[in-house]
């Protein structure tokens, strides 16, 4: 069999095996759901007036502060959902699985591949879950086209990709699953410090390019352009470089740790 024919079916096995695994063992996925779909909840029923005098000028109401942070709360869910994916690296790398599949007839990076897709759609799934809530509790996007939620949709998988690939190589440099665990939490933290809750333009001027000139911000303000109508500028491009930027380290990172040899 050519190297290819066998590349894709050895990286299809491994991506059944972590979907089963996720399937099996739901909550890990679960438990990282419920940051975002908690913190819709609570700037919303509690904070919602008092958060939404920071948008529009101030004349927002609460509606229109679901409409705003929802699409923060949906990229906010890929940089949760993607821990999962460091931390099952992180355990096949370290309770010997890696070095199993090491001495079999199968290809190398196939197991890269199946945790990178697999991570993938799991974010894409959650997503939808967190969006669903969103919809429940008010949010509409009456404005957006077919054309704009396919590229809504694609900004979205991209973003996911890109994460998961940061994650994936979290989990391979990391010693024991609660160090993967722990060195992906900037993925969850980072939202916090960009615009999904609050126009960056409203932080302290010091504190602005902190929330300017990381992934989080741009892709959420292109997010909110596509399904929300708003201006999105430069921040397509963007978040495009982001995403190929971090797919790119978090490859190389990936498949470096992987390939070293076992200690």
């Amino acid at each position: 069999m050519s190297s290819l024919p066998l590349a894709v079916r050895d990286s299809n096995t491994m991506l059944r095996r972590n979907l089963l695994h996720a399937w099996r063992y739901p909550s890990g996925t679960l438990n990282l759901l419920l940051t975002p779909i908690m913190m819709l909840l609570l700037l919303v029923y509690i904070f919602g007036d008092v958060m939404s005098a920071g948008i529009g000028g101030g004349g927002a109401d609460r509606s229109d502060y679901i409409a705003y942070i929802v699409p923060g709360l949906l990229l906010m869910t890929v940089g949760s959902t993607v821990i999962g994916a460091a931390v099952s690296v992180c355990v096949d790398m370290t309770q010997g699985l890696t070095a199993r599949f090491r001495t079999m007839a199968i290809y190398r990076g196939s197991l890269l591949v199946g945790h990178v897709v697999g991570g993938v759609l799991q974010c894409v799934m959650s997503v939808v879950l967190v969006g669903a809530v969103g919809v429940a509790m008010g949010f509409r996007s009456t404005d957006a086209t077919a054309l704009e939620w396919i590229a809504a949709f694609g900004l979205i998988t991209l973003f996911a990709l890109a994460l998961t690939w940061i994650a994936v190589g979290m989990g391979a440099a990391s010693p024991n699953p609660e160090a993967a665990g722990n060195m992906a939490m900037p993925l969850i933290l980072l939202p916090l410090i960009s615009s999904a809750f609050i126009p960056a333009g409203t932080m302290p001027g010091w504190f602005q390019p902190i929330a300017e000139y990381q992934p989080f911000t741009p892709a959420i303000e292109t997010l909110r352009g596509l399904l929300l109508g708003t201006e999105i500028g430069a921040n397509g491009w963007i978040t495009v470089v982001w995403c190929v930027g971090l797919s790119a380290l978090g490859y190389r990172w990936s498949t470096a740790q992987f390939n070293r040899d076992p200690k």
